[in-house]
């Protein structure tokens, strides 16, 4: 069981920037360890999870290793800090080059390429593939039931209904809710839920997956996601960790007139991070306006207010990661590179690096955000520890776990 008030972990889309929050992960098992003072405690932290895009799958990947939070992180930092695009994406210039003529096809002669209907620009098959390998779905119910987690929520758009949903599993039934053009569904969570909600537009193809009985394709979930901490809240966390990927404690950018047009690349970065940050900014703002209305009513005003007052950690990158992203843009394979130059990427220049910074999957880059999310995540050392401290209840289980294990050691007379 976890301690009252639950805290909740918000993990936001990005792409391969979500290597980043595989860092603060990291950062957060080391306070942690810190904190125990050495006792044998592997007890998740978190609650509830609630991923959207590429933190839907880190957040899948911590829920279904709920058990032992440290090994859960160390399995994730092993496979972003060993990645290859090719375990994402097709790289082949057969695989490539099939998808872009379908599209060029449609695109200048569409009348008459109806049959061809490209899904997207990438064949993602390779992800599929290594979800199936990584994120023990199967484990989901059991650490549900036992009590290792509160609940998991996964988002994703619907392209058929034009709502945002949230799927979610839950140790015990939690009422879904609904609002404006989203909704919240409770269902057995499975390896398609993950492909759906990382699925980017145009980039990725939709999944398909049921709901009350009907079929729809799915997409990203960043997409029309009005309320990022929305799905957490509901789901009862009193106190959240959110993750982002970008934008809130960067460097601002030089303000500088630039007579050229700007490049396809640029304006599809543009695109993406509208998608996959703004939204988040926007509502961890109205939740820090809300908090601050509450705290100037009574306590007799605020025990009667529908809501209540969400502590918060927000860690977000210190650099910025386009930038961080055109240094490694060589790395990508020729194929892709190719593919990129044409929409106006170039190595080593910052336009057009935000859209290369979601599709790195390269290691070279995907270290150097884990190093620095570690660096990030260690920078709020303070304010995590107070969301960390282990209760009572969990300080005396682990001691009784460790006097078992000690007894064990001893031989009989």
């Amino acid at each position: 069981m976890h301690a009252l008030p639950m805290t909740g972990l918000v993990l936001s889309g990005g792409g391969a920037r979500a290597a980043y929050q595989v860092g603060v992960l990291r950062a957060i098992a080391r306070i942690r360890r810190e904190l125990q003072a050495g006792l044998p405690s592997t007890d998740n932290p978190f609650a509830v999870i609630s991923g959207t895009s590429a933190g839907a799958i880190n957040g899948a990947g911590l829920a279904c290793q709920a058990d032992d939070f440290d090994k859960a992180v160390e399995r994730l930092v092993s496979v972003w800090a060993g990645f290859h695009a090719d375990q994402v994406y097709r790289c082949d210039t057969l695989g490539l080059l099939t998808n872009g003529l379908r599209w060029m096809g449609v695109m200048s002669m569409g009348w008459a390429m109806r049959r061809l209907r490209p899904r997207s620009l990438l064949d993602n098959s390779p992800l599929g593939a290594l979800l199936r390998e990584v994120v023990p779905m199967h484990r989901l119910p059991s650490l549900l039931a036992r009590r290792h987690l509160h609940a998991l929520a996964i988002s994703a758009s619907s392209y058929s209904t034009g709502q945002h949903v949230t799927f979610y599993q839950s140790a015990s039934p939690i009422p879904p809710w609904v609002r404006t053009q989203r909704i919240a569904a409770p269902t057995m969570l499975v390896h398609e839920h993950l492909l759906a909600s990382s699925a980017i537009p145009f980039i990725f193809p939709a999944t398909r997956l049921h709901h009350e009985g009907r079929g729809a394709w799915y997409g990203d979930g960043s997409m029309r996601q009005a309320s990022p901490l929305s799905p957490a809240i509901h789901l009862g966390a009193k106190r959240l960790v959110i993750i982002g990927a970008g934008r809130a404690h960067q460097p601002q950018d030089d303000i500088n007139d630039d007579p050229r047009y700007p490049s396809l690349a640029q304006v599809a970065g543009h695109a993406m991070a509208s998608m996959f940050l703004d939204a988040l900014s926007a509502d961890i703002e109205r939740m820090q306006r809300v908090n601050c209305t509450l705290d100037n009513l009574t306590a007799e005003q605020r025990a009667a207010h529908p809501l209540q007052p969400i502590e918060s950690i927000v860690i977000a990158p210190s650099e910025r990661l386009d930038e961080m992203a055109s240094r490694h843009i060589h790395r990508l394979p020729r194929a892709v590179q190719l593919l990129l130059r044409s929409s106006g990427v170039r190595h080593g220049q910052r336009q057009g690096a935000a859209l290369a910074s979601y599709l790195l999957f390269e290691q070279s880059y995907t270290r150097e955000l884990i190093d620095l999310g570690e660096q990030d995540g260690l920078a709020q050392r303070e304010a995590l520890a107070r969301f960390l401290q282990p209760s009572e209840f969990t300080v005396a289980r682990a001691q009784r776990l460790q006097a078992s294990a000690l007894v064990g050691l001893v031989p009989s007379a």
